[in-house]
């Protein structure tokens, strides 16, 4: 059987097709002579599996789509303060071409920006890398977002440094400021060589993936940058990452996204999805018309806006039931789903509230797919406290969803598959299931 995914694209760009408004970045003649009608669509998923329907194969220049993986890449390579403290992250509400400077200290209001972008690719790689080196570091590190090696360009880049006059003005602003603290016209370049980056939609869509799937690449396996700086980057992503129109954006679709001036359009729904999109033919905001109707439309029919409400805490349990009678009877509280601080609380607290006769109690792991570190350690310490209140507690988690279950000093949980194993009578575990007790640690967890 077909899959319904790349049918429901072709579908949505049969929707957007007809509409022809919008204009090529003529201010670039490379991307003038582009292909008004070309289209595609992408969806990457975290595990790697990749939809698409229309041009998805089509290259183009990566142009502004580059600006969150470069950011990414500078807040791995210098570490956060140093860039924080030459690139601010507050929305500018200006174009992406704006000389927009903080007016007592030279810094660009964010990295999505031109001033912001420009100076974030001379951050780009340790210190003392010379120009060249630095946009080998940038193109290596696009390429390994995308799990496969990426090019520039030429063409494309010696177009746009032709035009580069705003740019350059832009660069040295910022030198003045001493922002940037080397020669502005080899930034410039660089940074140009950085937008002249071929890349196709599903070179996105995996780009956007990675993201999505905390800074690991879903193909390669390669973790690209850090969990902490993926968070950072969404963050001002959603926030500044479609210009003058952020707004909107955020209220309408609630993506974290990211335009270019080729066509391409990109956003990243952590844990979930990477998508992206291709259409040439720009709104007044310099982003793809009929790419923001595909994502609008993706928003709406997928329920993806990141504030959509999801089930509540409370369904984070099943149920809290008493499986047999007497001394073997077995207090049991089934989990469901993803487990976060939220879910974990109301365990915690159905635990607090119900009066425990039952000597054995059982943590049932069966139909929970993920716990976060936050959550493992409450439901942890959860398992310790009744302990000490004289209950046998077992964990009930054939998947290892909870590997090495230590609920620290004076805790105990003995491991094991399945409710059956749990429930049966008071008999030694099974050889797996002791090889995977629990016991107490020195160390207690927070």
């Amino acid at each position: 059987m077909q899959s319904i995914i790349p049918d429901y694209l072709t579908e949505v760009l049969e929707a957007v097709h007809p509409d022809t408004s919008g204009e090529l970045a003529a201010y670039i003649p490379e991307l003038a002579a582009a292909d008004p009608d070309r289209l595609g669509a992408a969806f990457a998923m975290v595990d790697g599996e990749v939809y698409g329907s229309g041009d998805i194969d089509t290259e183009f220049t990566i142009q502004s789509i580059s600006k969150p993986f470069v950011y990414a890449l500078a807040l791995a390579d210098r570490g956060f303060d140093p860039v924080i403290a030459k690139v601010g992250v507050e929305p500018s509400g200006e174009a992406f071409n704006e000389i927009s400077l903080e007016s007592d200290t030279g810094r660009p209001r964010n990295p999505m920006i031109n001033a912001g972008a420009i100076t974030v690719h001379s951050l780009a790689g340790a210190e003392g890398l010379n120009a060249t080196e630095r946009v080998e570091r940038v193109v290596d590190g696009l390429s390994a977002f995308a799990g496969r090696r990426l090019r520039t360009d030429e063409a494309v880049y010696a177009s746009e440094m032709r035009h580069a006059h705003r740019n350059l003005a832009i660069a040295h602003m910022l030198r003045s400021h001493d922002i940037l603290v080397e020669d502005a016209r080899a930034v410039v370049d660089g940074y140009t060589r950085q937008c002249s980056v071929l890349v196709s939609t599903r070179d996105l869509a995996m780009m956007a993936a990675t993201l999505a799937n905390r800074g690991t690449n879903p193909l390669s396996g390669e973790q690209v940058v850090p969990e902490p700086v993926v968070r950072q980057v969404l963050s001002v992503m959603f926030s500044c990452g479609m210009y003058d129109a952020a707004g909107d954006w955020g209220t309408q679709v609630g993506i974290p996204a990211k335009s270019g001036v080729a066509g391409g359009l990109i956003g990243a729904l952590p844990g979930q999805i990477g998508i992206a999109t291709f259409s040439p033919r720009l709104d007044s905001h310099g982003n793809s018309v009929r790419g923001v109707s595909l994502f609008e439309r993706f928003s709406s029919d997928m329920g993806l806006h990141v504030m959509e409400v999801p089930a509540t805490a409370r369904a984070a349990l099943r149920t809290n039931h008493v499986l047999g009678s007497g001394p073997d009877a077995l207090r049991v509280l089934q989990l469901q789903g993803g487990i976060g601080f939220a879910g974990a609380e109301r365990v915690i607290r159905e635990a607090v509230n119900t009066s425990y006769p039952e000597t054995r109690v059982a943590l049932d792991l069966t139909r929970v797919h993920s716990i976060d570190d936050v959550a493992r350690r409450m439901l942890l310490e959860i398992a310790r406290r009744l302990t000490l209140d004289g209950h046998e507690v077992h964990l009930v988690d054939p998947e290892s969803i909870m590997p090495d279950p230590d609920p620290g000093d004076g805790g105990r949980v003995t491991v094991v598959d399945s409710l059956d194993e749990a429930s049966g009578s008071r008999t030694p575990p099974t050889p797996a299931a002791r090889r995977r007790s629990g016991s107490a640690s020195p160390a207690r967890p927070a």
